[in-house]
């Protein structure tokens, strides 16, 4: 009797152990994070007085802008209330703005008259 007694608490005692291994890895306790996915890095090109972009669309997330001034003046990269700082000749600098909604989204250069020569366009998010 006592060996059957034995036996089953074992068995019951492997039972819960089994059963408290999956709980230690429960999805509530498992910490998941969900950062936007970088779907697409576009080259912009910044000089007197225009910007060349290497696309001028992207999906919805996270669109990385690579800017380098190859003008003469110095130049800003202004897109969905996000900017770079103001470019020298000859450097670049990188913008990484999340795009939530699909739309159209004005970018320009924010150095005064600027914009009204010329740097400025839209980016299309679809």
């Amino acid at each position: 009797m006592r060996t059957m007694v034995a036996v089953a608490l074992a068995a019951l005692a492997t039972v819960a152990a089994g059963a408290s291994a999956p709980a230690a890895v429960s999805p509530a306790q498992t910490k998941v994070t969900h950062a936007p996915l970088l779907l697409k890095t576009v080259n912009v090109a910044a000089s007197e007085f225009k910007f060349v972009l290497s696309s001028k669309s992207a999906k919805r997330g996270v669109v990385s802008f690579k800017v380098k001034n190859v003008g003469k003046l110095g130049h800003d990269f202004q897109i969905h209330g996000r900017k770079t700082k103001v470019i020298s000749p000859g450097q670049s600098a990188t913008l990484r703005v999340v795009f939530l909604k699909k739309g159209a989204y004005p970018y320009k250069c924010t150095v005064p008259g600027h914009a009204a020569a010329g740097m400025k366009g839209v980016f299309t998010i679809s």
